[in-house]
């Protein structure tokens, strides 16, 4: 279920939540900009916006604006000896925008999550004075749904469809829907760094997601759009699949290898590889199948992971590997 679907799914059954979007960051504060996280009034939350303190502090404040109709900008500031005090990773600074979710805008996250889900282009306009809250979702045929602007406003906000980040100030949040796939790749080793680096340069958006932060690290992967260190299992929890998700399973142990895919398949996503021998893969695809997993689920894995170009060291792995991925995204 996507992050939208959950969100509607919350709203269809009459409960409270909050939307947590990231608007802004500096320095290497843990997501960058447009990551976001659903929290419900049970607590029970989908998507991240970072995890650790920064996160933690977020959700408290979401949950303490429970039934508010207004929304919060949360600001983080975490210089060095902030870092070091809370025993975090990451540095930097972080606007957080909090948007009360309504049955109001229902509609538009409904029409979000179409677009979102078939690839297509569209802007979302969040309009907030401390009083009063819009929320517009435009295409590029002009078509609105939600709150309505007028037709010098769509022309004006249309301009930046096309942006890479969200256009921010003046109680306006300009966002763009991003269609750049996103690659998930579970690992960081050695065959991660040369995936990342191959898989930025022919535009996919990055994450790399491992347990070792002394692996998964911006000096070992500077490619990378965002890391994320935990548990596999927990990090994947995490995460919102839409169906366009593109996934390597790529760790450092068949156990390990096994618990993703297991997990990665109760989601949709566009694409999931693993990496190993013939003889690996069998037996992990057996592993699971006695564990009940649908073969068919399993015949929908590229295993062994790449293109077959006789691939030997971790380069020519990662090529063949980034290789499929442009071949399945062209498909």
């Amino acid at each position: 279920m996507s992050l939208f679907q959950y969100m509607l799914e919350n709203l269809r059954q009459g409960r409270k939540g909050v939307l947590m979007t990231v608007i802004s960051r500096e320095g290497s504060a843990p997501r960058d900009v447009g990551a976001k996280m659903f929290v419900p009034e049970s607590g029970s939350s989908r998507g991240t916006v970072g995890g650790g303190r920064l996160e933690f502090d977020a959700c408290e404040t979401a949950l303490a604006m429970m039934g508010e109709s207004v929304p919060r900008m949360f600001h983080v500031r975490m210089d060095a000896k902030e870092v070091a005090s809370n025993g975090m990773i990451c540095g930097g600074n972080v606007d957080i925008f909090l948007e009360p979710v309504l049955s109001r805008h229902g509609e538009v996250y409904g029409r979000l999550d179409d677009l979102e889900r078939r690839g297509k282009k569209g802007l979302v306009v969040t309009r907030f004075d401390g009083q009063s809250y819009r929320k517009t979702l435009l295409e590029p045929d002009l078509t609105v749904t939600g709150d309505d602007m007028s037709e010098g406003d769509k022309k004006l906000f249309l301009a930046h469809l096309h942006d890479q980040r969200p256009l921010v100030g003046g109680g306006v949040i300009c966002e763009p829907l991003c269609t750049v796939p996103d690659l998930y790749i579970f690992g960081a080793g050695h065959v991660s760094q040369f995936i990342a680096k191959a898989a930025r340069m022919v535009d996919f958006t990055v994450t790399v997601i491992d347990d070792r932060a002394e692996f998964a690290n911006a000096e070992r992967f500077p490619e990378a759009d965002e890391i994320l260190v935990g548990t596999f299992g927990a990090v994947i929890e995490r995460l919102a699949f839409t169906g366009r998700e593109f996934v390597a399973i790529v760790t450092r142990g068949h156990q390990h290898d096994a618990d993703v895919l297991r997990e990665i398949l109760k989601r949709p996503a566009r694409y999931v590889g693993m990496i190993g021998s013939r003889r690996k893969v069998a037996m992990i695809f057996k592993h699971l199948q006695e564990e009940g997993v649908d073969e068919t689920l399993l015949e929908t894995v590229h295993a062994p992971i790449g293109l077959a170009i006789h691939a030997e060291t971790p380069q020519e792995i990662a090529i063949s590997i980034v290789a499929e991925l442009i071949k399945v995204r062209g498909e």
